[in-house]
């Protein structure tokens, strides 16, 4: 098992609140688009957090897989599955959150990115099969402040890259946050193929059709926070 890597953040105040009543957003410190963007203050010093969760105690991320990926992926005669702890089920794909840390800061100010942290999904991933070649996606790592998601690649069980960018967040769809028990859900954050996945995927199955910016599905993130 690889071990998680360290989601631990810098807070802005001691006394940051558990999240309780404000929302963080996958992707949405870029409200249309998946640029970093930098601190933008009329001051020196970072604002305080409206509120932080220092460690996210479990839940899943689960992609709704759009009709023109899985088109796509028939297209190219790519049979999509998942590896580890992941499931296939009705259409979407989920995985288990493994470890994570968040901060939001409040979107109305001149704060960004205004949601940082990560959140870790080891020993899942997703597989696209063609033949007797097998590409796995796994380990996901998703970066809110960055509106990026990094993973393991390989290639019939060899590591053909560590840590890669793989897939764009983008948070303009992104839904008011829910609360419900336990846990925060967002949803309406969608998925897009980063161009160096895109790469990646032409070059091991002998293609060029795989673009960047192909919508994969709608994310909903489930974080269990008590």
């Amino acid at each position: 098992m690889r071990k998680s890597l360290k989601t631990s953040i810098t807070l802005a105040t001691t006394g940051a609140l558990v999240l309780g009543g404000a929302a963080f957003g996958v992707g949405a410190a870029n409200a249309s688009t998946p640029s970093v963007h930098t601190v933008s203050s009329s001051s020196s010093k970072i604002p305080a957090p409206v509120a932080s969760v220092p460690e996210v105690l479990g839940g899943s991320t689960a992609v709704k897989l759009d009709s023109g990926f899985t088109d796509a992926l028939t297209a190219l005669k790519l049979t999509p599955g998942v590896s580890g702890n992941a499931k296939l089920e009705n259409g979407s794909v989920s995985f288990p959150i493994t470890a994570g840390s968040v901060t939001y800061w409040n979107p109305d100010g001149s704060y960004r990115p205004y949601v940082q942290g990560l959140l870790n999904h080891d020993d899942s991933g997703l597989t696209l099969k063609a033949g007797d070649t097998t590409v796995t996606l796994e380990n996901f790592v998703v970066n809110p402040g960055s509106s990026k998601l990094y993973g393991d690649v390989l290639v019939n069980g060899k590591v053909a890259a560590a840590n890669a960018y793989l897939f764009e967040l983008w948070g303009g769809t992104l839904k008011p946050l829910q609360l419900e028990g336990d846990n925060a859900i967002l949803t309406g954050t969608t998925v897009h193929i980063s161009e160096d996945a895109a790469g990646l995927l032409n070059k091991t199955f002998g293609t060029d059709a795989v673009k960047r910016g192909l919508l994969v599905g709608t994310a909903t993130i489930t974080a269990k926070i008590k």
